[in-house]
Order: structure tokens, then sequence, then C-alpha cells
């Protein structure tokens, strides 16, 4: 085991006084390894306390870059990392932190491909992404290489946590969701918003999930999901159980690779905006101005459409299955999101329907601000 050296004897000197930790635990944490999946919201709070508190490697899953909207809740990042892949601009400032731990970055995203290689050198890992094909796939690498999942999930808010690991006992993922949620019925954080603190609670709570496995201290929520309401400031448990019939941690597994999990979650390629008939901003503000009668449809969020609006029909893109019949399939609509992917989607769910001739409005209702209405918010 690793000795602590006499600067980490001082920065650690809080811990060594905690009889559960003590020196001889300071240096299980400086020979331990964590895996972090995703930069943002929980893996920001997750980095930073981990690195404060001694861990030796941490490693750190991502693929996306700074943006503007990022700062509202992921605190490992500024005004001057915006633009920058997320890895980068997090180890930079975690390196700051303590230079005693070692961190390494895996600028990619993490797909059955590159999981098992990425997550098999690593002690913990945790899961700090924010998407159902992820979340099954950083499942199922944890219980293929038996090493413990430690799950957090944020919306709105609302949090819970947890520790998957059948190898000890416990269940996994899947025992908790067998099946996931059909695609579009649960909004993204980026659809529904998230209390911009929240990740920090649940990332925190993960982190001394974390910690304490490899103390081997404590109580871990290995057979119990931890659930947070941050409006009601209210916690409450519930009871896990491992699922003798799960296909990957049951009695007899039937799943012993990593599977296709975008197909698993029923989403298929995304729509390519290029490919479905368009309309130009130039052309929309003409016939309008012509006074002509048209059904323009607003797939964006309600706060969204209070920033900024056109006037269009209002249907948010998650609420589009249960809506759709409030809209016309005979005659033209031109769909609008914030810059075209959304409305995308919209289009191709709406021609699965019967909608013949829907056009996406190209760029958005950024792009109409851009070139047509300066007047409008930006966002």
């Amino acid at each position: 085991m690793a000795s602590l050296t006499p600067q980490e004897l001082k920065r650690y000197s809080r811990h060594l006084i905690l009889p559960e930790v003590g020196k001889e635990g300071q240096e299980k944490l400086k020979d331990s390894s964590v895996l972090v999946i995703g930069t943002g919201g929980l893996g920001a709070p997750l980095g930073a306390y981990l690195t404060a508190c001694g861990i030796g490697k941490i490693g750190l899953v991502d693929f996306d870059v700074v943006d503007d909207s990022n700062l509202q809740r992921q605190i490992l990042f500024g005004v001057k990392d915006v633009g920058r892949p997320k890895t980068e601009a997090a180890k930079e400032r975690l390196a700051d932190m303590n230079p005693n731990t070692e961190i390494v970055i895996h600028e990619c995203q993490f797909t059955s491909e590159n999981a098992m290689e990425i997550a098999k050198d690593y002690d913990v890992i945790i899961d700090g992404t924010d998407n159902f094909p992820t979340r099954y796939l950083v499942n199922d690498v944890s219980v293929l290489l038996k090493k413990p999942n430690v799950y957090g999930s944020i919306f709105r808010f609302e949090g819970q946590a947890s520790v998957f690991d059948p190898a000890n006992g416990g269940p996994c993922y899947r025992c908790l969701y067998p099946t996931p949620p059909p695609p579009g019925m649960v909004p993204s954080c980026a659809e529904g918003g998230v209390l911009g603190i929240l990740p920090g609670i649940i990332g925190v709570i993960q982190a001394t999930e974390a910690i304490k496995i490899i103390l081997g201290q404590g109580e871990t929520l290995l057979g119990r999901l931890l659930l947070f309401d941050a409006l009601g400031m209210k916690f409450k448990q519930l009871k896990l159980q491992r699922n003798p019939e799960c296909p990957i941690c049951g009695d007899n597994p039937t799943i012993d690779e990593l599977i296709d999990y975008q197909q698993f979650c029923g989403i298929g390629p995304e729509p390519d905006e290029n490919e479905m008939p368009t309309i130009e901003v130039e052309e929309l503000k003409k016939r309008i101005d012509a006074g002509e009668k048209l059904q323009i449809l607003d797939v964006r969020e309600q706060f969204e459409y209070e920033i900024c609006n056109i006037g269009a029909k209002l249907i948010p893109l998650n609420e589009l299955p249960e809506r759709f019949s409030e809209l016309d399939a005979n005659e033209e609509l031109i769909v609008h999101c914030k810059s075209g992917a959304r409305s995308a989607k919209a289009i191709d769910f709406l021609e699965e329907h019967g909608f013949k001739y829907a056009k996406n409005l190209k760029g958005g209702i950024l792009e109409y601000r851009d070139k047509i209405d300066q007047t409008l918010e930006s966002y």
C-alpha cells in the first residue's frame, strides 16, 4: 500500500483523526481508482470531492464541450471554459485542487465497443449519465466486471441514488428497471429543467458511497434506493432486492456480453434534419407578411416559449404523442424548435402518423431571430 507523504499527512489531517479513516484508510483512498462516467451536473461535484479527499486515480469519461447552459450547475467550469472539451477543462481544475490525484481523461462516448476496456482497470464505477441507453450500458459493464456501480439521477427538483453490486449480494439497475421507458416519455433535463443545486446534493451522496465502499466502512446504499425531493426537503428510501429472473445478474443470466443499448431502449438513428423538407426563415417571414394562414408548430418547452416565440402553437416534443391530433395532417405544417434538432424528431414522429406535408424551419427560432427579428430574446 502506498504510504502518505509529509505533505499528504498535512493535507488529509482532518481525515486522519477520524477512527473510521485514519492513516490506513487514507492510504486505501490513495491506492484506489474511480471511473466517473459523465462530467456534467453529477460528474462535477463527484470529481471535485473525490479529488479533494485523495482518491489516487480518477477517470473522466465525456465527449461534450462546455456550454453556457452548463454553468448553472456544473461547478467545475467557468466562463473561460465555454467551448472547451469538458474532460480537458475538468482535468485542469481538478489538478489544481489536488496534484496528488491522477486524472485520466477518456474524451469519447462510452459505448459497447470501448466500455469494457475503459472500465476494467478501475475499482469503482460511478454513473453520472443522463440517458437510459448509457445507464443500462454502465450497469451491464459493472455486472460483467464485478465492480460496484454507484448510481445517481436527477430531474427538476428530484433525485435518486443507490449502489448496484450483485457481486456482493445486491441488485443491479436492471432489477430496479427491467425495461426502459418508451422513447420520449421521460424528458431530459434540457427539456424539463433541473434545479442547479440538485446535482450537487446527489453527486455528493454518490461520492460518499464510493468513499465508504473503498474504506469498507459504514452502511452503503446497497439494496436501497434513496429518493430526494428538494421542494419538500424530504428523503425517503425503498428497499431493493436482486431479481432472480434478471437477465444479467439473475440465477440464469442470458446476457453475457454488451448489447446495442440504443436498440434496447427503442431509440433509432437520429433523424437527419438535412434530409427532410425544410423551409428557410426568409420564406416563412415572406409568407407571414403576405397574410397566409399557416399551421406552425413550436415543439420547445413552455419556459422557452415564454422567452421568445413567433406565435406558433406550442406542443412540447414529449407531449406530441398524446396531442398530435390537435394538428391537421392534411395541411402543410411548419415545425420549429430552438435550432432544428427537436423539430426534426417531431417531424419524424409526425410522418409516421400520416403527416405528409410537414417542414422543418431551418435553424429554428435562433436563426429566425438572427436573420429576421433581432428584437426576439436569444437564449
